[in-house]
């Protein structure tokens, strides 16, 4: 008796190539067939709530929730949200300080439905056009508009090496890293793993009924938190690490191969 009952998907580099910017039709194929065998589907993904409109478009799915900003808002079906949790205003104030102190550093600053950043940088476009990303293009402000305005995630510009000064001068934030170029700033106690608990509670499930795929830094700890945790074969070494089973890549049938993997498209 198969015991999954959620699954949890990253989106890009797990359900969406970076290749082809489409959803594989042998990912769709499992989506399908998970849904028909009773398991809830959920997307966990680092983008804002102001992106999940486009975001369902691109991805031709209905979905039974979205765990959006890396676990900061959750919604339902429908995009309606049950849960939100922002960056601690109070640290705000020393937020603005350590970006004065490091000029390099492009920070994109994500509320519910505005997305700004604080700067631009060509070194920054460099390094992103070098990784394959997209520019972090958004209009231009003031930081200090974080003062006066609800802020649920930051995408801070800045190498590795700069995560942990980061986390020690700005109290309540940590940076959950996806690649190199990036990290994902959140409150210190929130995360993937925190979304995916509100909303598997939400439908009465717990974490080891889920099964959780992904393929960046800041998907590990769900990984863990999940019953099984599926590492795609294009994650890095320590995201692989971090997994129960490392399936292939997203453009070799990793979702597909994984699901048959584990025996989830039949029927309870």
């Amino acid at each position: 008796m198969n015991k999954i009952k959620a699954a949890f998907f990253d989106i890009d580099g797990t359900l969406l190539s970076f290749a082809t910017r489409r959803v594989p039709a042998s990912a769709v194929r499992a989506l399908e067939g998970m849904r028909a065998a009773g398991i809830r589907l959920f997307i966990a993904s680092g983008r804002p709530p102001m992106y999940l409109g486009p975001l369902r478009a691109e991805l031709d799915f209905r979905f039974d929730g979205y765990v959006l900003t890396n676990g900061q808002c959750c919604t339902d079906a429908e995009g309606v949200p049950f849960y939100n949790r922002a960056l601690p205003a109070g640290s705000v104030p020393a937020l603005l300080r350590w970006l004065e102190e490091h000029p390099d550093v492009v920070c994109t600053f994500c509320e519910e439905d505005y997305v700004y950043d604080n700067r631009h940088s060509e070194a920054v476009d460099a390094r992103c056009r070098a990784s394959g990303m997209g520019l972090p293009h958004h209009p231009i402000e003031d930081p200090a508009r974080a003062l006066t305005h609800v802020t649920y995630q930051l995408n801070a510009y800045m190498p590795p090496a700069l995560d942990a000064p980061f986390a020690a001068a700005v109290p309540g934030f940590r940076a959950v890293r996806w690649n190199e170029v990036f990290a994902d700033v959140i409150p210190a106690d929130g995360g993937k793993t925190e979304g995916m608990a509100r909303m598997l509670a939400r439908f009465g499930l717990t974490p080891a009924e889920s099964i959780a795929f992904g393929d960046g830094g800041n998907d590990i700890e769900m990984l863990r938190a999940a019953g099984i945790g599926v590492a795609m074969g294009n994650a890095a070494p320590a995201v692989q690490a971090a997994a129960d089973y490392v399936t292939a890549s997203v453009d070799e049938d990793g979702i597909w191969k994984a699901v048959q993997h584990f025996r989830l498209l039949e029927h309870r």
